[in-house]
């Protein structure tokens, strides 16, 4: 190809030719200036040549990658192939409104004004301003209400409850738990307290949306305008806060908190809305929910409340630091003014007759302290018993215990508890003072059990904060002495065998056995040989010899020879088996071998003390519990209470009775009336490990051991070395006579 330069060129322009790739429309290749050269230049034909630049320009372009419309380009074009007819239907109608719209555009700065006024919006301005105003926030908020979801999951406060503990006559004992509330159903709380709670914090409740536009618009004001928060919300919106949000006086969280209100207000009932809000509110005292303020306030349930107490507990929730009267002179004002303007509005509102109002003129005063306590020292061993009780009678699992919300009421007898403990306190700040050295591993124990199984006080430790483990219900250290009216039980009820094949021969109390210490026991057989080949003989306390003395005497001067022959000649399974029915675990009966009579075994003291019962209650044996009736939030829970039971035969029990109640006599001849049934028998061991005394008197069975054990080094018993007392006026009897006072 040749190109011609016009003869009207300089060398100093630039020229470019551009040749499309299709060629040069309507041109052939005659047309094109030069072509017959190209033959020339290459020695090919010019029809070769030209088929020869039409292939390198078509691989060339295939070479190249189209260019592909963007994606704004391609929505676009897609909306305007929707829209055209929709667009063409309206151009009449746009056409039409086009010269008014075009007026309503506004001219800004104005025409024809001068100076300052040119700025001036003219009324469609402002008009038109204030419309759009409107339509965007009607759309913003129709769509921050579709894009609101109540949450599916409260907050941590709003579903942690507390467990309560009652005493046997029905008032708090200890509480567990972070927080103190308990759910109440809205039927359990008074018509009057409820309104008396509305009246003061919102009584269109049940007429309102949710939300008080005017509250929000108070508040927005005070937030915005001077920095600050102002209150202003319904029941629904506060109960919101409590249950999805958190406290923070934020316009977010406000803002938030009134969509949540909205759509809650149409997916729960008003009522259903109220109760959540009375259950999870904050009262003070640490207390959340007005049943625990209730309790906190007035000790008792909401249920018993008035609406002069009701009205009290309603000016708490403007903030309970304000308006608990105990904490000072300013707060009681406060709160009687905040009382008093309450009990009238529930009259403005028609809730309360003027003439109920005007019962109501003393201030009802609430307790000065909160007796929900926390647990402490020996309440945490009663916690411990009977939390274990409810969990296994109520078969309730250890996840949902630990959620909260159960009333336990136990068994324990404030009164007797606190004899019992100030009993021990009192033995144990002696030994401290008589005895410094031996008195740093003293333990006691002691438990009261009724003869219908009720545990009615412990003895666990002396402080569970600082001793966790329970030593009235330890199996720590032989039962000793105190373990033979149960072989004397089992002699009475199966009979002895003096030789294997021969009946048995009944056994009363009258029955003589042998008294002398250091009688070596026998088998039909012969002597009983143990392990190390040696006779196996029993020894008396301080090796008295006694001769010939009947088994009813022998238990009531605690001689220890005969009852180990009368296990072997009763039956050792047979002394096992009457001890397990009458109350002691068969883990602590330990080894079956003639040590068993007198005393191997290693029951607690809350099991000997239900041992004994069985004896007072003529052979029937109810299992020891510690709880007598559990709800759920006020809803009663079904409990496997034990059930009594025939143990003894009732002269069986009648004997060991009698038996005992001499014992008793004999050793303390004066310190109860002679008409006054009481019985009781000391527990000594032979290696003096551990001391017992355990008793009956009014139908409460009272069981005491003291013992020595060295935690720092071991489990291991420790002789008592004199820690014990001695005589007839041991340590565990003078626990026990003043646990049990009056005796008579």
């Amino acid at each position: 190809m040749q190109l011609k330069v016009p003869a009207s060129f300089r060398p100093d322009e630039t020229m470019q030719l551009r040749v499309p790739p299709e060629g040069i429309p309507g041109a052939t290749p005659d047309d094109i200036p030069g072509t017959e050269d190209i033959s020339g230049a290459d020695g090919l034909p010019g029809s070769d040549a030209s088929s020869h630049i039409s292939d390198t320009s078509d691989k060339r372009r295939k070479g190249r990658k189209a260019l592909r419309p963007s994606l704004r380009s391609r929505l676009l074009t897609a909306a305007r192939a929707r829209l055209a007819p929709l667009l063409a239907a309206l151009a009449p109608l746009l056409a039409r409104l086009a010269p008014h719209l075009r007026r309503m555009r506004p001219q800004y700065p104005r025409p024809g004004r001068t100076d300052w006024r040119r700025w001036i919006p003219s009324w469609r301005q402002s008009a038109g301003a204030v419309l759009a105003s409107l339509g965007l926030s009607t759309m913003f908020l129709v769509v921050a209400y579709a894009a609101t979801d109540v949450p599916q999951n409260l907050n941590s406060y709003a579903t942690q409850q507390d467990n309560v503990y009652f005493w046997a006559d029905g008032t708090p004992m200890a509480r567990t738990g972070w927080v103190q509330r308990q759910a109440m159903p809205l039927k359990d709380i008074p018509e009057d307290v409820r309104w008396a709670v509305l009246a003061a914090e919102n009584a269109s409740f049940y007429s309102d949306p949710g939300i008080s536009f005017k509250g929000i618009s108070r508040a927005l004001f005070r937030t915005v305008g001077q920095g600050d928060t102002q209150g202003g919300s319904t029941i629904t919106q506060q109960y919101v806060k409590n249950v999805y949000l958190n406290q923070s006086q934020t316009l977010r969280r406000k803002f938030t908190e009134a969509m949540i209100a909205l759509k809650l207000d149409n997916q729960m009932s008003k009522d259903d809305i109220l109760e959540g809000y009375l259950n999870t509110s904050w009262f003070g005292r640490g207390t959340y929910g007005i049943q625990r303020a209730a309790q906190a306030y007035y000790g008792k349930d909401v249920s018993q409340l008035n609406a002069s107490e009701g009205a009290f507990l309603a000016g708490l929730l403007k903030g309970a630091g304000l308006y608990d009267p105990t904490l000072s002179g300013t707060n009681r004002a406060r709160a009687v003014e905040r009382w008093s303007w309450t009990l009238d509005r529930m009259v403005d509102i028609g809730k309360l007759s003027k003439a109920e109002r005007a019962t109501y003129k003393k201030f009802p005063e609430p307790l000065k302290t909160n007796p929900l306590y926390d647990t402490g020292e020996q309440s945490d061993y009663l916690v411990q018993l009977a939390a274990q009780y409810a969990k296994k009678s109520g078969g309730i699992p250890e996840k949902d215990f630990d959620l909260g919300g159960y009333q336990i009421y136990t068994t324990f007898d404030k009164n007797r508890e606190r004899e019992l403990t100030d009993a021990v306190t009192k033995a144990r700040a002696k030994a401290v003072k008589d005895d410094p050295k031996n008195s740093r591993t003293a333990h006691y124990g002691a438990a009261s059990v009724a003869a219908d199984g009720r545990i009615v006080a412990v003895y666990g430790g002396p402080d569970h904060r600082t001793q966790g483990y329970n030593e009235s219900n330890a199996t720590t250290v032989p039962a000793g002495s105190a373990f033979l009216p149960f072989v004397y039980a089992a002699g009475l009820e199966h009979g002895v065998h003096k030789t294997r094949d021969e009946e048995a021969t009944p056994v009363t109390g009258d029955t003589v056995y042998d008294g002398d210490d250091d009688i070596p026991v026998t088998t039909p057989e012969g002597p009983y040989w143990d392990r190390s080949g040696r006779k196996v003989a029993a020894s008396n306390d301080g090796d008295r010899s006694y001769g010939k003395i009947s088994l009813h005497r022998a238990l009531a001067l605690s001689v220890n020879t005969p009852f180990m022959q009368l296990g072997l000649d009763t039956g050792l399974d047979k002394v096992r088996a009457t001890a397990e029915s009458a109350g002691l675990l068969p883990s602590s009966l330990g080894a079956q071998v003639p040590a068993l009579s007198l005393g191997s075994s290693t029951p607690s003291a809350i099991r000997m003390a239900s041992g004994y019962t069985t004896f007072d209650a003529e052979g029937r044996h109810t299992e020891p519990y510690s709880v007598r009736r559990i709800t759920h939030n006020g809803t009663s829970l079904p409990l496997d209470q034990p059930k009594p039971r025939r143990a003894l035969d009732a002269d069986t029990a009648g004997a060991v009775t009698s038996a005992l109640t001499d014992s008793f006599r004999t050793a303390h001849p004066g310190d109860a009336p002679a008409d006054a049934k009481v019985a009781g028998k000391a527990g000594t061991t032979q290696d003096d490990k551990a001391a017992w005394y355990v008793g009956t008197a009014k139908s409460v069975s009272t069981a005491v051991v003291v013992y020595r054990i060295d935690l720092a080094k071991s489990l291991e018993p420790l002789p008592l070395e004199g820690i014990d007392g001695k005589g007839d006026k041991s340590v565990p009897y003078d626990i026990w006579s003043q646990a049990m006072k009056p005796l008579g």
